[in-house]
């Protein structure tokens, strides 16, 4: 009967897993850093709250909106303003029509005019049915597919922007079957991609209300792993990070680790790796050596977020879809935000007005405007390998080019995620398989985090429940 258990990593999927055992067994997280939360962080600049990693909850998915209301924030929860995605591209920022599937846009006819594609990549994606579609078998990547359908310019000027928010990731490294199982789902049909993903849309009847894709949390979602923490009991240890997993005669754990302290020596009936990838494969080489093996073929990327803010009084306004530096006045940048192709060259590859997005935090800081970028994709370290100052001035000269003057900010802050976004590469399905299938051997073992079945908040709270329910069934 397990009794006690260990979880190694205090970010939001282990803090789940610690949440989902309470009162059942006794827990003690170990988190190598000193604060909690891997990458759910709030700070504060210029006496605002700003979120410096995650800062929305997908909600077209329940997990971490529902965590969050079971842990006493449902009242937090809020939505952003509505605004289209918007894309910096080729110069100009240009909304892409509603109806797209992760920047596929179902509705070819709904990009004429925007300029987001040239008359010969809109007429490929208007032919698109009429091409032979066989079954696809094997896993492939994201471009090999889609650059066969719609054609590689759509793939690089629509598709690849919203991977990279994501993933950080490039369509010609990341598996269909793990980035967009459900384009891969289609493809394995052997049908024609647009009508397809048509069909599946759910279409919004008058009397519905709106169903917004993500919420925030009014003080930033830094305040989740917290209360997750808090209401989970757990006895939680920051700046304590294990080095060696032992597996005794008589089937427990022992945990290994390093303290400030010096070493310690935890011992558990059970424990839950919530760590990454990379850190996962280093304990379990001695268990599991195939595991340690596939976990260690896991690529990460690398990113930053500058988070800045910029004197109300000084920013200007630019209408979407006209060259830059066309200020309207002493008025705000419109909209969400932008995100940016990769094949247009430029630094930043996101940028996410937080005074505009999220409502409570426009009314925390009246007199300025909060914002912040994100640069770094995978296989583009060489753009992180300079001082923060840098990554501000690149990013304040970017957004001068896609807004018009917008002053210089009066704060600033650039937060590195080094190896902070684990790369579905093709074939991920099948290798999360097998590290599962080589840690169900071992006893009172279970694995959780963003290295398995999707890298947001919600996919790592599912497998931090996931990981508790395979420890309690024993």
């Amino acid at each position: 009967m397990t009794r006690s258990v260990i979880v190694v990593g205090g970010g939001i999927s282990g803090l789940t897993a610690a949440w989902r055992l309470r009162g059942t067994v006794e827990v003690t997280v170990l988190e190598g850093a000193p604060r909690i939360g891997g990458k759910l962080r709030t700070g504060t600049l210029a006496g605002v709250p700003v979120d410096e990693g995650a800062e929305s909850l997908m909600a077209l998915r329940p997990e971490a909106v529902r965590l969050a209301q079971e842990v006493g924030l449902g009242d937090a929860l809020c939505d952003p303003a509505p605004a289209p995605t918007t894309l910096w591209s080729d110069g100009a920022l240009r909304p892409l029509p509603a109806g797209h599937v992760m920047g596929i846009p179902t509705d070819p006819g709904a990009l004429a005019g925007t300029g987001l594609l040239s008359e010969e990549g809109t007429a490929r994606l208007r032919h698109e049915d009429t091409l032979p579609a066989e079954p696809l078998t094997d896993d492939v990547t994201v471009a090999e597919y889609l650059g066969g359908r719609i054609g590689q310019e759509a793939v690089d000027r629509l598709v690849e922007p919203l991977l990279g928010g994501v993933y950080a990731g490039r369509p010609d490294r990341l598996s269909l079957r793990a980035a967009l199982p459900r384009v891969a789902a289609v493809a394995e049909r052997g049908e024609p991609l647009l009508a397809a993903l048509r069909a599946m849309r759910v279409p919004q009847r008058a009397a519905r209300p709106r169903v917004v894709p993500v919420q925030g949390l009014r003080g930033g979602t830094g305040r989740l792993p917290r209360a997750v923490a808090d209401a989970s009991g757990a006895r939680v240890l920051t700046g304590t990070r294990a080095r060696e997993l032992q597996l005794t005669p008589g089937g427990r754990w022992r945990v290994l680790a390093v303290t400030g302290d010096g070493p310690l020596l935890l011992e558990a009936d059970a424990v839950i790796l919530a760590v990454p990838a990379y850190e996962a494969a280093e304990l379990l080489r001695p268990h599991a050596p195939l595991a340690d093996a596939d976990l260690g073929a896991i690529q990460h990327a690398s990113t930053a977020v500058v988070t800045m803010a910029f004197p109300r009084t000084k920013a200007l306004t630019r209408a979407q879809g006209h060259g830059p530096g066309h200020g309207h006045g002493d008025e705000l940048p419109e909209g969400n935000g932008f995100l940016v192709p990769a094949v247009d060259g430029r630094a930043l590859k996101a940028a996410t007005f937080l005074s505009n997005k999220w409502r409570w935090q426009g009314e925390a800081a009246p007199d300025l405007f909060v914002l912040r970028t994100s640069v770094g994709r995978v296989a583009e370290e060489h753009r992180l390998a300079v001082p923060d100052r840098h990554l501000v001035r690149a990013s304040v000269i970017e957004l001068h080019q896609a807004l018009g003057s917008i002053g210089e900010p009066v704060a600033a802050r650039v937060t590195r995620w080094e190896r902070g976004l684990p790369q579905y590469g093709v074939g991920h399905l099948e290798r999360i398989g097998r590290v599962r299938e080589a840690v169900d051997k071992l006893p009172g073992l279970a694995l959780c985090g963003a290295a398995y079945e999707g890298v947001g908040v919600a996919a790592c709270v599912a497998t931090g429940t996931a990981a508790a329910r395979r420890i309690a069934e024993g």
